[in-house]
């Protein structure tokens, strides 16, 4: 009878090595269940990732520089003009 205790222990300690086993698959299949869930709501929200944004963040930025610089050439282009008109202003005042 001296194997008895023991195999007792044995048993006992499969049986708990088992449901650990059992536990840490079911964690699993929650976590894989709620990640999609979760996926799933977010799609659903038509959000944008990280990189998205940061594209059209810089696309903005680009836009707003070439701005910048085509108001400036158009300042440059209109302050030339103005001497030019003058000057055919005066000349048409001066024929008459």
């Amino acid at each position: 009878m001296t194997q008895g205790p023991n195999r007792l222990f044995d048993d006992f300690a499969k049986l708990m090595t088992d449901a650990a086993g059992m536990a840490q698959g079911a964690r699993r299949e929650v976590e894989t269940a709620f990640r999609a869930q979760a996926e799933r709501f977010l799609s659903d929200m038509d959000l944008v990732t990280k990189e998205e944004h940061e594209a059209v963040k810089d696309m903005a930025v680009r836009a707003l520089d070439r701005v910048e610089e085509l108001e400036a050439r158009l300042a440059a282009l209109e302050s030339a003009a103005k001497p030019a008109k003058a000057a055919r202003k005066g000349k048409d005042e001066a024929d008459a």
